[in-house]
């Protein structure tokens, strides 16, 4: 990070730490925002106290962070259609990251100031949507092409599941609790068991497994959640000063002949499936010399494509070797042939062995432009676990009281909370972002039904206008201001 800043110019400087200043305080909002909903069922049954119960969810997202990867911030980044990522220039990456940043946080602190747990995955998710389609629109281009629709297909299924998944399991675990220990304590709400034992807190059992859940929930929050601000300062550091960023400076001599190892496979690969795979990629029809000179992610270029990219890496030890501008011209390469992959991967005929094997040589491509330097990391570690410090009171109430028609019990607190850990953390597993806020709040409501305490309508309304609303929101909101800002900028 010493060196960040050398040799650039006082207005980059300027837009650079305003960008970075943005997503750092987006991911402070996001710790705030969400925490209540890693926090609320713990603090609501009284398994810990209040503050006790922040700080130390807190220190669990600044583990979650640090331990998390970054198989969901590229999963984030790649909303956005590979030729937007490769043709980013420094006035329309700022465009673009104060754009959506700015629309993400309006939602998030609106939200939170009415108490209403609404999502910050949602809020970041359609602000990229946004810009990516306010993009095509100001460019030209088709809407289809605006956005990487694949990405947000499957994005958009894991945000819609997750939540319904986290309704149904959380309520099949409260059914298995009440069979297996009909009359045990768990069953009570914390005004029961006050007014029947005189006891403030939990029983000791019941009182682990909240305690232990609930910084479960605030570990995967931290990696899964953490991980979309790092997407963000990627994307900052990216479209903001390319040549130091758009590839890793510090990778291994080893990590780059694997990489250029890979794009020789690859080309073996196309070979060798060219029955299947001939007419998409237009096998044997194009030279390196067809490479135009405003270059696009063209399949029918796949194969002078790799042959740039070999030209370009050959005899190269270390990156730092590569001039600026070589840089950027390999990591259009590498984000085009594993964009190609990735379509030739869902092309039928290729035999399941094939298609894994095209999975690894895709992983290989990309080792060394899907990265965040440890100091980003740690950065949005801080912002995460501070925030998370702060802001908790508005939503806890909402979670223990306001789903359901009567207070949480213990038991139903355990279900919630260990259904969301679970399903943040399959999620993390296959890098796909998902909401704490919906998966913990619908299994509260899965329990409440499973309980037979039935719902606030009111309460859920809200919920799930605020879930309807959010993506909707903030993709015009971020959609408007990028709008605004090109127009300022040209």
């Amino acid at each position: 990070m010493i060196d960040l800043f050398s040799g650039l110019d006082a207005w980059v400087i300027v837009s650079l730490t305003l960008a970075l200043t943005f997503v750092l305080a987006f991911e402070f909002i996001n710790g705030f925002h969400d925490t209540a909903n890693a926090v609320a069922t713990v603090i609501y049954t009284k398994a810990m106290p209040p503050h006790l119960a922040v700080f130390f969810s807190g220190v669990f997202n600044f583990l979650g962070v640090l331990l998390g990867g970054v198989g969901v911030a590229y999963a984030i980044v790649h909303l956005l259609p590979v030729e937007l990522l490769i043709n980013v220039n420094t006035g329309h990456g700022l465009a673009m990251v104060f754009s959506l940043l700015a629309a993400a946080i309006t939602w998030n602190l609106g939200t939170w100031y009415f108490g209403i747990p609404a999502s910050s995955s949602h809020t970041l998710i359609g602000s990229i949507l946004g810009v990516g389609l306010a993009n095509a629109l100001l460019s030209d281009i088709p809407l289809g092409d605006g956005v990487n629709w694949q990405k947000a297909i499957d994005i958009a299924m894991s945000l819609v599941l997750s939540p319904m998944a986290g309704f149904a399991v959380a309520a099949l675990v409260l059914i298995g609790l009440k069979w297996w220990r009909p009359l045990s304590k768990m069953h009570k709400t914390p005004d029961q068991r006050r007014k029947l034992d005189d006891k403030k807190h939990p029983p000791f059992w019941n009182r682990l497994v909240l305690v232990i859940s609930a910084m479960g929930v605030s570990f995967v929050h931290g990696s899964n959640d953490g991980q979309k601000g790092i997407g963000l300062i990627m994307l900052v550091l990216i479209g903001i000063v390319p040549a130091k960023f758009v590839l890793d400076l510090n990778s291994t001599t080893y990590q780059i002949e694997r990489t250029r190892d890979a794009t020789l496979h690859l080309s073996q690969f196309y070979q060798r499936n060219a029955a299947t795979l001939g007419e998409f990629l237009a096998l044997g029809k194009a030279q390196a010399s067809d490479l135009p000179e405003q270059f696009s992610c063209n399949p029918q270029q796949t194969e002078p494509t790799i042959a740039a990219l070999q030209s370009s890496l050959a005899g190269v030890t270390d990156y730092r070797a590569l001039s600026a501008e070589k840089r950027v011209e390999v990591r259009r390469y590498l984000l085009c042939l594993d964009d190609t992959a990735k379509k030739v991967g869902k092309l039928p005929g290729l035999e399941p062995r094939e298609k894994a094997d095209l999975d690894k040589l895709r992983k290989d491509l990309t080792a060394t432009t899907e990265y965040a330097p440890f100091w980003v990391i740690v950065a949005v570690a801080l912002a995460l676990g501070l925030g998370t410090m702060v802001g908790w009171k508005r939503v806890v109430l909402t979670v223990g009281e306001k789903i359901g028609k009567q207070g949480m019990t213990y038991a139903q607190g355990m279900s919630a909370q260990i259904t969301a850990a679970c399903a943040i953390g399959m999620a993390n597993v296959f890098s796909l972002p998902v909401s704490t806020t919906h998966v913990l709040s619908s299994g509260v409501a899965g329990t409440m039904v499973a309980n037979k305490s039935g719902l606030q309508g009111g309460t859920v309304k809200t919920i799930l206008l605020a879930w309807v609303l959010t993506l909707p929101a903030s993709m015009g909101l971020a959609a408007g201001l990028f709008w605004l800002a090109t127009k300022a900028i040209s």
